[in-house]
């Protein structure tokens, strides 16, 4: 099968991370992929070469058109390229072989005018593929897309490097402390995430500065922030709220790093503050290799992390609460090692890579 994805931006984020392992996954089973993105630098563009897929390029209307007469089936991902793939495969009489992917639940469908305009396009797409059933729920509400055109395909991951990095804690507990100048007592919280409104890094830091100063001083907090604003100031102005709070050496700004298993391996907690979250990627990541999860209870959170058993859910926005959570797992072993033994097994078994492939061909072979 000819498959070209047409996507937003291909750099660092969680849809452009689901895809590649989609991409991965096609490739792997002989189908021959195109990638095109509409905006950006590009950055994971030699990630999807090594998976075998070929890079078509940063794309315009006329560009995308040429690219969409030569697929069999074309996959959009994000408003902004299912708004301009919907358009273009209208134009190139490739309507009845678009699906459309959708990875969060957008505020920007929330506007009664867009929601108006996506209820135009977003019902060009033969099959709409939503990646929880809140995202579903979403979409058909608020993008106006018809129920009958929707289907639910929960993201997958490929749990081996964070399994192998978990199986190698000791060692990269040690290593990365001794990196960031932490001692082996401290309690590491990791948050890895971009630095967008979606994940209320500001929250996130009023509520580590609460725990901080609540909990005993023999101890000390430590928090990793994994990520970067390619498109924004959002880290500057992170940085200038923790340097405003004096967190200090406390608070560490990691940027893009390759090596997130590892991080995550000598960390304690995942903890994210996010205001709304189509799944979340990364609490996958985390749980496959038994690490905690702290989150809010908001969107498709709770559809991925079993409250009590993988995690703790609080309300979104709320640095009080998420500071109790961050004192608690500070302060209870007991229920820190309990949450740590679910996640791997329920990762393997609901969230595998090789399922989401062959659940999202079989929606392609639909139109095909």
């Amino acid at each position: 099968m000819r498959i070209l994805h047409v996507i937003t931006t291909l750099d660092v984020g969680g849809a452009e991370m689901h895809l590649l392992q989609q991409v991965t996954g096609q490739c792997a089973r002989g189908h021959q992929v195109r990638v095109a993105w509409l905006k950006g630098e590009g950055r994971l563009a030699s990630d999807f070469e090594r998976a075998g897929a070929k890079i078509a390029g940063r794309c315009g209307p006329l560009k995308l058109i040429r690219e969409l007469r030569g697929a069999e089936l074309v996959h959009s991902h994000l408003l902004k390229a299912d708004a301009l793939t919907a358009v273009c495969a209208k134009l190139s009489g490739r309507a009845d072989r678009l699906v459309s992917g959708k990875h969060n639940d957008e505020r920007a469908l929330l506007n009664p005018w867009i929601s108006r305009v996506h209820g135009v396009l977003g019902n060009i797409p033969r099959r709409t593929i939503a990646l929880s059933d809140h995202v579903a729920r979403f979409v058909e509400e608020h993008g106006r897309v018809e129920p009958a055109r929707m289907r639910r395909v929960y993201y997958g991951i490929d749990p081996t490097p964070f399994e192998e990095a978990g199986r190698r804690r000791e060692e990269h507990r040690a290593d990365v402390r001794r990196e960031f100048g932490f001692s082996a007592s401290d309690p590491v919280f990791i948050c890895v995430a971009r630095f967008a409104p979606q994940k209320a890094h500001d929250v996130l830091l009023e509520a580590f500065a609460c725990a901080r100063e609540a909990v005993s001083g023999s101890i000390r907090p430590r928090l990793l922030l994994v990520g970067d604003d390619p498109f924004g100031d959002g880290r500057q102005r992170a940085e200038a709220w923790a340097a405003e709070r004096s967190l200090g050496d406390d608070c560490v700004f990691c940027g893009i790093r390759r090596d997130v298993p590892r991080l995550m391996a000598a960390s304690d907690v995942f903890v994210m503050s996010s205001l709304w979250e189509g799944l979340g990627l990364v609490f996958l990541e985390s749980m496959s290799m038994g690490l905690p999860v702290l989150g809010s209870r908001v969107s498709a959170i709770p559809e991925v992390v079993t409250e009590g058993e993988t995690g703790l859910l609080v309300p979104p926005g709320d640095p009080v609460a998420l500071a109790a959570g961050m004192e608690q797992l500070i302060q209870d072993r007991e229920l820190l090692e309990r949450l740590q033994g679910a996640g791997p097994g329920m990762v393997r078994d609901r969230f595998s890579l090789d399922r989401m492939v062959e659940e999202t061909l079989a929606i392609y072979e639909e139109l095909l």
